[in-house]
This record gives C-alpha cells, sequence and structure tokens, in this order.
C-alpha cells in the first residue's frame, strides 16, 4: 500500500491528508465572493486566460447573488444529510480571491471562519495579486487556522503563458511561493495539461520544475475548451490538437511519479460543465478517468515519488 493512504490509491489524495489532519470527513465548501481578476480589468491585462469563462474558473462556486453565508450553508446542508458531523473548509474560487482592499478582504473571510464547524480556508488567487499588506493578514490568518493559498501556474512555459493570457512571470510565481512559504502558509499549485502545443515532455517538465519548490499540494487539470472564451475562438481557428483519454491518463500517471509523496494532489483531472464543454467529450466520465488512473499505476507498479525516490531524471 502507497504510504500516504488508506485505500487502493498510489498517489496523495485530499481525502487522505484531511482525515489525518482533521480526523474527520472534511468538505471544502466553493464560494464565489464577487471578486475580479487584475487580469480582466487591465490592471495587468484584459480578457482574462484563454480558458476561464465569465463565471472566473468558479463553475461549481456558489451562486454569486447569495451572501456568503447563504451560499455556505446550501451545500453544508446536503452534506450533512450524508456525514453529519462534518468539518469544512471555506473554498473562494471564483475570480482572483486576494484583489480587493483589505478591509473586504477580512470581512469576507472572517464570516465564513465564524461559522460551526469551519476548520480553515482555502484561497485561490495569482501569484501576482497578493499585496505586502495581504500577505501579512495572511500570516495572522495562518496561525489562527488551517491556511491554504491556491496559485494558479498552469504552465512554466513562457510561450505557452503568453498564448494563454496569463500575464505573470514564472518568476513572479516562484517569488510569491517563497514569501508564502516564509510565513508557514500553505501552498496548492494549479496546472493544466493539454495547454496548445504543449508536448507531453513540456507538461512533464511543469511538475519536475514543481517538484523542486516547496509547495504542499498541486491540482492537475486538463485542459476544457468552453462555449463563448478566447479559447473556444482560437479552437475554431486553428483546431490544435486535444489530448485523447489515454494521453492525459499517460501524462498524468508519469507526472505523479516526478512528484514527492509528500505533495498532496488536491485534485487529478478536470470537471467541467457538460452543457458548456465543447471538447474534449470524455471530460464528463470523471469517474472513469480516475478509475483508470489507478489502474495504470497499477499495470506500471508505480506510484506517486517513485522516480524522485530512485533519483531518476
Amino acid at each position: 500500500m502507497f504510504k500516504y493512504s488508506n485505500t487502493n490509491k498510489r498517489y496523495h489524495t485530499l481525502d487522505y491528508f484531511y482525515k489525518q489532519k482533521f480526523n474527520s470527513k472534511v468538505f471544502k465548501v466553493s464560494l464565489n465572493a464577487g471578486f475580479t481578476c487584475p487580469n480582466i480589468d487591465g490592471t495587468v491585462g484584459y480578457g482574462g486566460c484563454i480558458y476561464c469563462s465569465n463565471l472566473g474558473s468558479g463553475e461549481y462556486a456558489g451562486n454569486v447573488n447569495d451572501d456568503l453565508v447563504t451560499q455556505f450553508n446550501k451545500v453544508k446542508d446536503l452534506m450533512n444529510k450524508k456525514w453529519p458531523h462534518s468539518k469544512y473548509i471555506g473554498y473562494f474560487q471564483a475570480h482572483t480571491n486576494t484583489y480587493a482592499p483589505l478591509e473586504v478582504l477580512k470581512e469576507k473571510y472572517e464570516t465564513i471562519l465564524n461559522l460551526n464547524n469551519v476548520v480553515g480556508l482555502s484561497i485561490a488567487t495569482r501569484p501576482d495579486a497578493i499585496s505586502e499588506e495581504c500577505l501579512n493578514y495572511l500570516a495572522e490568518l495562518n496561525k489562527k487556522t488551517y491556511l491554504t493559498i491556491e496559485l494558479g501556474l498552469q504552465t512554466i512555459h513562457e510561450n505557452t503563458s503568453k498564448l494563454i493570457n496569463r500575464c505573470h512571470s514564472l518568476k513572479c510565481f516562484e517569488d510569491m511561493v517563497k514569501k508564502l512559504r516564509k510565513y508557514n502558509i500553505n501552498v496548492v499549485v494549479h496546472i493544466i495539461n493539454g495547454l496548445p502545443y504543449e508536448t507531453k515532455e513540456m507538461m512533464i517538465e511543469t511538475v519536475k520544475y514543481l517538484n523542486t519548490l516547496d509547495i504542499q499540494g498541486i491540482k492537475i487539470h486538463m485542459l476544457s475548451i468552453l462555449k463563448d472564451t478566447a479559447l473556444a475562438n482560437l479552437y475554431e481557428k486553428e483546431r490544435f490538437k486535444t489530448l485523447t483519454r489515454d494521453e492525459y491518463i499517460d501524462i498524468v500517471c508519469t507526472q505523479l511519479e516526478y512528484l514527492r509523496e509528500e505533495i498532496v494532489i488536491n485534485r487529478i483531472t478536470g470537471d467541467p460543465k457538460i452543457d458548456d464543454l465543447i471538447e474534449p467529450n470524455w471530460l464528463i466520465k470523471k469517474v472513469t478517468i480516475l478509475n483508470d488512473i489507478d489502474k495504470e499505476l497499477v499495470n506500471r507498479n508505480s506510484y506517486q515519488g517513485i522516480k524522485v525516490n530512485k533519483k531518476e531524471s
């Protein structure tokens, strides 16, 4: 059995991590706090990342027309029916969730932290959108609760980063990881497989790079081409190659092999809404993808970190 597992998984799952840390079932409750993004309003760019919908990667976050407590309770009430003694982490998901005046951030974060059975916060943001003032506040918050900052990176390759309109550099990302870790704040990094014109080798290079950093978790997504996005327009024009299901499974398993075993795998595939999805259609069968990743690791007699432990390049 893999060291960080109590199931058949050969990688370090978030569910396992939470159960070990909190001795309880823990759910992340996705929230939409009504933030925008510096890559939308012109601060660093316009239009946002080309794959982002108008929901700012918050397709499963709460309804922005509801207040945060209402959003939270709608999810909590559903979860309580099956797991009545669960604990919760407020997940600020949609758009850039440190991009607001400090007093606004405090009010929104602490509204959720004051709710019963909330044990922490997970805050999705960009590496160029955490001010020094915000960073100091996060450092204090980290002393009071379980705090995770989720940083979007997507790729280490600058040409791809420009193509998808990220509007920040790799150095900016690396510097922010170092700043957060200086205060012992947990960092989870988002990457995307299947970005236009990237090869398998390029995707693996992204993970090899991340393995050299002091990060605590990773989210691996498959690129979703969604309706009404700049990416959809690019795909219509250029018909760039998208990964097949088998290619994705092969790449993810290889990426896992290059990640230290203590890095928590927070996500391992995408989860787009069917009505918005243009390609790839195989993404709608999430459970079978997860099962086939498990099977491929068994077939390889492999597990997360095997190529780190064996010091393979």
